[in-house]
């Protein structure tokens, strides 16, 4: 008995992956790892005092990053899901890195930045459980004016010893910062609750 040939359909064709290469080297993505990049640089330049200037420069250098790799991604219809996991990592790294050197040098109060640095997680776990849920929560104004204010801050900070004018400015700064941090992360959880709990209620 002859046994019966197998007939094989066409082989399902595997889906594109995205060319992680390609992310990787595309401007928006580059600049963002060089954010990331440059933290480490920023971390030694400050706890070693070598220059708070040229630790400032670096840090501006940095934050500016963060609004080129947005502003290019649209522009260059660049957006990609490596973009939009980097950034923010690169983003949260920079700032907590900064902080947490900040404390270090007894430039800033431990509760304060404990305060902030605990928002970011927060809004972040927040913002995935959404994520998880079907459900985008976007970035508030309160959270951008936050960022904002964290630059300055932060800048502030690493210069108001060598310029003494600058160190009241600074600690005002710096309760800004926790302020906003601290009223953006009530918006989320608002905007959370109506978006999620409610749903899941309905």
């Amino acid at each position: 008995m002859t046994a019966t040939p197998l007939v094989e359909g066409p082989r399902p064709v595997p889906a594109p992956r995205d060319n992680v290469r390609n992310e990787i080297w595309n401007l928006p993505n580059s600049l963002t790892l060089f954010r990331i990049f440059l933290v480490p640089f920023l971390v030694v330049v400050l706890l070693t005092k070598w220059s708070d200037f040229l630790g400032l420069g670096i840090f501006l250098l940095a934050a500016i990053t963060d609004y080129f790799d947005g502003y290019f991604a649209r522009k260059l219809h660049k957006t990609t899901r490596l973009g939009a996991l980097l950034d923010p990592i690169a983003d949260k790294l920079l700032m907590s890195a900064a902080f947490i050197s900040l404390v270090e040098l007894g430039l800033a109060k431990a509760w304060m930045v404990v305060i902030i640095i605990g928002r970011e997680f927060a809004v972040t776990g927040l913002r995935a459980i959404a994520a998880q849920q079907g459900v985008t929560i976007a970035a508030s104004p309160l959270g951008k004016t936050k960022t904002i204010t964290q630059v300055v801050a932060i800048s502030l900070l690493i210069v108001a010893y060598e310029l003494g004018e600058f160190r009241f400015t600074s600690v005002i700064a710096l309760w800004l910062v926790m302020l906003f941090a601290l009223v953006s992360m009530i918006d989320y959880f608002i905007k959370f609750a109506r978006a999620v709990l409610r749903e899941n209620r309905a």
